[in-house]
């Protein structure tokens, strides 16, 4: 069953292979300037593979939010068994972000989603909307190579090499939404992370 909204190319992958590629979520985070405090959003969520990390670090309330519910209860499940944190899990659609939230927040995570967005300028306003001016907004993306090389235990894995977006094309669809690129950081094998400033005015 396909759900109104989900992003095409964007289904949750297995486990066994996606936890090689991300075995300590909290380094990432730390990574792409996440520090204790931060009003944190963790936006498509999937099964929370950063979730419990996000909250842990933060020390906050973070607002989990995935359009399918299914990949909620195990983002849930997955809080649990990681140690828990203070997590608030929301079912809607990314496209309402900023009327999902209780207030502005000081924090975004967009992890492994834009390649798959019908309408990424929407999205990019629509996150705008929800943080703070000065917030931050956190993009983790596969690098543009070919499919076929981005392999793991031996088979390709990502989302086809057409939608794949290099740093240079982040940039260019998230600045008429009024993001500045503060930086890019590195997340091997075959991941980079964009961390952006939303402008004060």
């Amino acid at each position: 069953m396909t759900l109104a909204g989900f992003f095409p190319e964007t289904e949750m992958p297995d486990a066994g292979w996606w936890r090689v590629l991300w075995p300590d979520p909290a380094a990432t985070l730390r990574a792409l300037g996440v520090t204790p405090g931060l009003a944190a959003v963790d936006l498509c969520c999937g099964d929370g593979t950063f979730t419990a990390a996000l909250a842990r670090l933060t020390g906050r309330t973070v607002h989990a939010i995935d359009i399918d519910p299914a990949c909620l209860d195990r983002a849930r499940a997955a809080v649990r068994r990681d140690g828990g944190g203070d997590c608030r899990f929301v079912a809607g659609d990314a496209m309402a972000v900023d009327r999902l939230l209780p207030g502005p927040v000081d924090y975004v995570l967009l992890a492994n989603a834009l390649h798959g967005v019908p309408d990424q300028s929407r999205l990019a306003r629509a996150i705008a909307a929800a943080l703070r001016p000065g917030g931050r907004l956190a993009v983790i993306n596969w690098h543009a190579r070919p499919r076929e090389q981005t392999t793991v235990l031996g088979e390709p894995h990502g989302p086809a090499t057409k939608t794949r977006m290099p740093p240079e094309v982040v940039v260019a669809l998230l600045a008429p939404a009024g993001f500045r690129m503060e930086g890019i950081v590195e997340l091997p094998p075959y991941h980079y992370g964009s961390v952006f400033m939303l402008g004060c005015g």
